[in-house]
């Protein structure tokens, strides 16, 4: 293999693309050689700018994948775009916090429509169109490192992340023999929106980086080589695997 890591000519979806660890990935996808579609609520205006600058082709698909709705919408106009699909990063994802005694069903529902429900049928519908080209591909969900610990006042959050590990199992299982190689990332602490509280909380905040052996909160840019790695033929015996990149947060 003269080139492992090379992903020319392949088509990416990613969602959740318009900032954090979704751009990096987007980013880093296309720096390897991939052409991007976007999906998500927010226009990803930086990421495009971003992704065109290494050359490659990108487009933008608003959506919100509060519900189920939009799938087959935003895999038709990825395929319409780009053309059809080798590549599906499942990076979406919310959260919501509250001591489980005070957690409301609204914040319940919310978490594990986005997180977990979602992404199953959107990694479905993807998954149907690579089986009847027959040249399989790659998914590659990003689970959490509350998809091995509990956390604290974030149920609805371990619970989806939780599930995305046990469905990244169960799919690798089925399509695996069929050339589709499903595995996940699990990031660690990263700088992003969705630790902004944490980081904001000077106690929990100085917690987690003694615990992290790398002494430091991940950057985007620390996650991106793990999704080309995932994504190329470098990992093709490569299935159903959990992926921690966490600055040995798992090894402590």
């Amino acid at each position: 293999m003269s080139a492992p890591f090379d992903l020319g000519g392949k088509i990416a979806l990613v969602t959740g693309a318009n900032t954090g660890l979704g751009q990096a990935i987007a980013v880093a996808l296309a720096a390897a050689g991939a052409d991007i579609a976007a999906a998500g609520r927010s226009a990803p205006d930086e990421t495009a700018a971003q992704v065109q600058a290494t050359g490659r082709r990108f487009h933008a698909i608003a959506a919100d994948l509060a519900s189920t709705e939009p799938v087959a919408r935003v895999v038709a106009e990825a395929k319409a775009a780009l053309g059809p699909i080798d590549i599906l990063v499942n990076n979406a994802g919310i959260i919501r916090r509250a001591d489980a005694v005070d957690f409301s069903e609204a914040d319940w529902d919310a978490v594990m429509n986005t997180n977990l429900k979602t992404v199953f049928f959107l990694t479905q519908a993807v998954a149907r169109s690579m089986l009847a080209r027959g040249q399989g591909g790659k998914v590659i969900n990003i689970a959490s490192m509350l998809s091995f610990q509990g956390g604290i006042r974030v149920p609805s959050y371990t619970a989806s992340k939780s599930g995305i590990a046990g469905l990244t199992k169960l799919l690798a299982n089925e399509w695996a023999a069929k050339g589709i190689n499903v595995n996940a990332i699990a990031p660690g602490y990263f700088a992003t929106n969705n630790t902004e509280a944490l980081r904001n909380d000077e106690t929990r905040s100085r917690d987690i980086l003694a615990r992290i052996p790398a002494g430091r909160w991940g950057t985007p840019a620390d996650i991106g080589g793990a999704a080309v790695f995932l994504a190329s033929g470098a990992a093709n015996y490569v299935h159903g695997t959990v992926l921690a990149v966490d600055g040995g947060w798992l090894a402590r």
